[in-house]
């Protein structure tokens, strides 16, 4: 109990920072950013916990939330992730992590948000032309970490950024950093933060924006196809600062339970807080619960609840991980997320 009323201190100070920010700024940034699916939870893990996993990150969806998290692993690792997120969208992730012993940890990961075909409608046409598009995001990345020491971890992920929509594009390079460690407060209590998405900005560009005009209307037989391109703005990447603690209430050979916190300092919303817990039975069966976006007005939902399993050695010494949550999302329903990982 002595372990749990400190880390409640420790969550009421950062509450405390977050919304004495939160109420110094008059204008939220929420919408200025492109590549928002960025900021899109992965994991059942990560999600059933509300977010809060910066300073937990322990299999290849670290990759996504802090990639030094993946620096502790001594097995490769491989985690497929779907989600059917909101609007009928799918958001998918695939992530592997190859241990190499004293020379570190290499990752390599895969997001992905799509959507169905669409008719391509006009004012002269609301029905449709009879044509079809479609748009979706993508994300690669290639990550590196390394234990420094016991304690101490560092990650970084390079990674290539794309946006389509029919005929238009943009794409953008970025990197992740990431640090953990490990202190003796707590009985092991854990610091986690990153850095998330620090790169180039994205501009539109396609054979749309080519159009054809007359430069002098008012001048019979002047060319009416003289060739033009649109130029759009450039939108920056949505960078967000993510610094979290974690702690076990209690551990033993059959019980563990983990409690984490995480402030969010984003460029284009208030800060926020997620928290979160999971109890896990024999490291078979797995329990989470969490709450995100603590102080934030204006978003939607925040309850979040999952639960795991764990399977024994089978081909050999292959381990099967099968997780899922669900997570509100108030008037845009909920969401539903699906992790199978295994272990080598």
């Amino acid at each position: 109990m002595k372990r749990l009323l400190i880390v409640v201190l420790i969550c009421g100070s950062a509450v405390f920072l977050a919304s004495a920010q939160s109420g110094s700024q008059n204008v939220s940034k929420s919408g200025t950013t492109a590549a928002t699916f960025l900021e899109i939870g992965v994991g059942a893990q990560a999600v059933g916990m509300g977010g809060a996993y910066v300073s937990v990150a322990n299999n290849s969806t670290a990759l996504h939330w802090n990639p030094a998290g993946v620096a502790s692993l001594s097995e490769m690792t491989i985690d497929v992730v779907h989600t059917t997120w909101i609007a009928d969208t799918k958001f998918d992730f695939a992530g592997a992590v190859l241990p190499l012993g004293s020379a570190g940890t290499l990752g390599f990961s895969l997001t992905a948000l799509s959507m169905g075909d669409m008719k391509v409608r006009t004012v002269e046409q609301p029905e449709g032309t009879g044509e079809y598009f479609s748009a979706g995001d993508l994300a690669a990345g290639i990550s590196y970490a390394r234990q420094l020491t016991e304690r101490f971890a560092i990650g970084f992920t390079a990674k290539y950024i794309q946006q389509t929509i029919w005929h238009e594009s943009a794409s953008a390079f970025a990197v992740d950093l990431g640090t953990t460690f490990k202190t003796d407060l707590l009985g092991g209590m854990t610091i986690g933060a990153s850095l998330s998405n620090f790169g180039t900005s994205m501009k539109m560009s396609g054979r749309d924006t080519r159009q054809f005009v007359r430069l002098d209307p008012s001048k019979q037989g002047s060319s009416d196809q003289i060739p033009t391109n649109i130029e759009l703005d450039s939108w920056d990447l949505p960078l967000f600062f993510q610094f979290g603690v974690s702690t076990r209430v209690f551990d033993n050979n059959q019980y563990r339970w983990t409690i984490a916190v995480d402030a969010l300092h984003p460029n284009d919303n208030y800060e926020s807080l997620n928290i979160g817990t999971e109890f896990v039975y024999s490291d078979y069966l797995f329990l989470r619960a969490g709450y995100q976006s603590l102080f934030l007005d204006q978003a939607e939902g925040g309850m979040s609840f999952g639960l795991g399993l764990t399977s024994g050695d089978v081909l050999g010494s292959i381990r099967v991980a099968i997780d899922y949550a669900y997570q509100d999302m108030g008037r845009l329903q909920g969401v539903h997320v699906l992790t199978l990982g295994l272990r080598f």
